[in-house]
């Protein structure tokens, strides 16, 4: 994969303006709220909304449970948002609206992983597409109180 695009994405379009959507993913409180994966716990420290630079922290739990900090990466009020935490793998989200809607792409980016062999060998870039659809279904029940995608 050395000459490959590192990257996977997902897109949804979700009946909701860009603001609204855009103001869940700049909050890590919001975090576990929409993550499809199960993996994402608490928000351990950082501000109430996140900006360019800005460092926030998360429970995590992956069989055992841990701790990771992030780093915004990409910033676009409203339009994009990424991080990234010490592996250097960045989770991104870019959002473009639509007639009264806005269409989300969220992306795993790993082609500036410390180690993208690794993230390769353990299958991440194939896992998860089906994590990131369950994430994007879960944004939409929280702004549009459609309950689709609770639980």
């Amino acid at each position: 994969m050395s000459d490959k695009i590192r990257e996977v994405s997902v897109s949804r379009q979700i009946a909701a303006p860009a603001e609204t959507i855009f103001n869940i993913l700049a909050s890590p409180k919001r975090h576990p709220d929409f993550d499809g994966s199960g993996t994402v716990k608490q928000s351990t420290f950082g501000p109430d909304r996140l900006a360019l630079g800005e460092k926030f922290g998360m429970k995590m739990r992956i069989g055992l449970p841990y701790r990771i900090g992030n780093t915004v990466v990409e910033f676009e009020e409203g339009r994009r948002i990424a991080w990234a935490h010490f592996g250097k793998h960045r989770w991104r989200y870019v959002l473009e609206p639509t007639d009264g809607a806005t269409v989300v792409t969220e992306t795993f980016d790993w082609s500036g992983a410390r180690s993208p062999r690794f993230i390769e060998l353990m299958g991440y870039p194939k896992k998860h597409p089906a994590a990131m659809e369950k994430s994007l279904e879960r944004l939409e029940a929280l702004v549009t109180g459609s309950g689709s995608g609770a639980g």
